[in-house]
This record gives C-alpha cells, sequence and structure tokens, in this order.
C-alpha cells in the first residue's frame, strides 16, 4: 500500500509540473551590442615618394554605445556612444625637433632602426545605424552596423631607437586635433569584420616633407567584438 501511494504521489507531481505555468518572461523590450571592443591593423595611405610602413601597426578601441530600437521587431536601432582608441603607425618618417619647429625627412636607407613609432591617443564620438537579425531570446545573430565616428587627438608621440638617434617627441601641435570618418561592421555573433576609412589626413595640410603634403589618411581593417 505505501508503494502504491508512491508511485500516485510521483505520477500527480509529474503530471502537475508538466501542467505548471512558465513563468520565464521574454524580455521583449531588449537592446543589444552595448559595449565594444575592436583590434585592427592601421594602414597609411596617399604616402608621399619614398615614405612606407614597416612591421605591423596595431590598434586597440573600446566604448560603450546606447542602443535606440526604431522599429517594433527591435532588428532596427540607433546607436551612439563614447570610446577610446590607441593607435600605433610604425614606418620610416623621421621628425627632428628643431628651434623652428619639427622637421619631416624620410629615414636613411642605412640607417639601422628598432623603433620608428608614431602613436596616437584619441576619444571617440561614434554614431551608427544598425540591423541585426536578433530575437528577443537568442543573443546569436546576424549584424550590420554603419556608423560614422569622429576623434579628438588628446595625446600623440613619437618615438625613434636607431643607431643615430634615440629619443621622443610628445603633443606634436603638427597632428589634427580631429579625425573624422564611416566605419562598417559585419559578423555573426561574436566574430565581426571592421573596417574605417579616415577622411581627413592625420596631420595639419600645411605641414609638408621635401615640399610635400603630409596628407596621410587612415583605414583600419581588423575585427569588433559586441557585449550586452
Amino acid at each position: 500500500m505505501r508503494l502504491l501511494n508512491l508511485i500516485v504521489f510521483f505520477v500527480f507531481l509529474n503530471g502537475f509540473s508538466q501542467e505548471a505555468p512558465n513563468f520565464t518572461a521574454v524580455d521583449s523590450l531588449y537592446r543589444e551590442d552595448q559595449f565594444y571592443l575592436s583590434f585592427t591593423y592601421n594602414n597609411l595611405s596617399k604616402f608621399p615618394s619614398g615614405l612606407h610602413q614597416d612591421k605591423f601597426s596595431p590598434g586597440l578601441s573600446i566604448g560603450f554605445l546606447r542602443d535606440m530600437p526604431i522599429n517594433k521587431n527591435r532588428t532596427l536601432a540607433i546607436a551612439a556612444g563614447l570610446g577610446y582608441s590607441l593607435t600605433i603607425y610604425n614606418q620610416n618618417l623621421l621628425i627632428l625637433k628643431t628651434p623652428t619647429g619639427n622637421d619631416y625627412q624620410i629615414l636613411d636607407a642605412d640607417v639601422a632602426y628598432s623603433k620608428d613609432r608614431l602613436t596616437l591617443h584619441q576619444i571617440d564620438l561614434p554614431i551608427e545605424f544598425r540591423w541585426r537579425s536578433s530575437t528577443p531570446d537568442s543573443h546569436k545573430f546576424w549584424r550590420i552596423y554603419s556608423g560614422f565616428k569622429v576623434s579628438y587627438l588628446f595625446s600623440n608621440q613619437y618615438r625613434i631607437a636607431s643607431d643615430v638617434a634615440n629619443y621622443s617627441i610628445s603633443n606634436n601641435n603638427d597632428f589634427n586635433k580631429i579625425n573624422y570618418g564611416p566605419y562598417l561592421s559585419v559578423g555573426w555573433n561574436t566574430w565581426n569584420a571592421y573596417l574605417y576609412y579616415g577622411l581627413n589626413p592625420i596631420f595639419k595640410s600645411d605641414i609638408k616633407m621635401y615640399n610635400q603634403s603630409l596628407n596621410m589618411n587612415t583605414v583600419n581593417i581588423g575585427l569588433i567584438f559586441y557585449i550586452l
């Protein structure tokens, strides 16, 4: 009799658990991709004659974006935010500090050097239009985000280490303080390709090398990761 009572009890409990309502709520007002982290290769374009990059020129960006859906399904959104970028360029540009300002030259080919680097620190203000195939109960989806970024250069450094010179120059005023350009990120779930094209040069328009304008701009290619 006890065994029969136990069987009846467990059958009743199982039936109750199957019929019990599901209290897990679906968040119909969800937002996506609030934080971002990107790693890029930084390519300078529009080089003056004789100037070129060498080694790997890395970049890192991190920041926050406020996701603001604009349709009922929340697959379309506008996002605006704030971020920080570290951009490094390795090249054969020699910057000499003189009493009248900076002199720009190409490092002689016979000079051995271990470092010839520009390092830029910027505050970023991105705004973007977002399309994604997201749903309220899944964080794995396709995304295409196109945007425009304005960056403020708050610190920079040039560093040369060679067999003829070893010094650095900080906060060079020959750089443009404001840089801007469009970007695009496309991907699935965690992995997203990233491309940024700088519309204006990193140096001011009146900065020259051998009477050639240093009107180089940047193209950054890499990966970007989004985090809720």
